[in-house]
């Protein structure tokens, strides 16, 4: 048997601001965002298992992802931690989900993010492969395992 990928695609919404950026970014907003999950491996050949003929059960992948990133993200606030103190406490004490985070919150670094945390996530005998996330219709960043080693 080859190795096998399987893809399960997962749809937020979330806002964002770029703090310093010279363009209409730096106002928030949101996007209706698709994340792609490509995972890799072998398909499991023992016929005592229920997952028999599988890679990775879909619905534990599903499980996986939206207990991880899904459930964090939908509908947050995302913002670079470097933005204004005071700014940050006020968006806090007003709303339940702003998310400060260490870096820039583009799709980029949001999307190698997420690459971190799924890799740590995933059964021993499945590897994450790639990721897709989509802001927009015609606009999406992709993060490949075998460009990161």
């Amino acid at each position: 048997m080859g190795k096998i990928r399987i893809t399960k695609k997962f749809r937020f919404e979330m806002a964002h601001a770029l703090v310093g950026y010279d363009g209409l970014c730096r106002n928030i907003h949101g996007h209706s965002y698709e994340l792609y999950v490509t995972v890799a491996g072998w398909v499991t050949e023992d016929k005592a298992s229920p997952k028999c003929g599988m890679l990775m059960d879909f619905s534990d992948l599903k499980g996986l992802v939206e207990e991880r990133i899904v459930s964090r993200f939908d509908h947050a606030l995302v913002l670079n931690a470097a933005v204004d103190a005071e700014l940050a406490a006020q968006l806090k004490k007003h709303y339940r989900k702003v998310e400060l985070l260490p870096y820039q919150p583009t799709s980029e670094l949001i999307l190698c993010h997420f690459a971190d945390i799924l890799r740590q996530s995933l059964p021993e005998n499945v590897c994450l492969h790639s990721l897709r996330l989509a802001e927009t219709a015609s606009s999406y960043a992709e993060w490949y395992a075998e460009d990161n080693l």
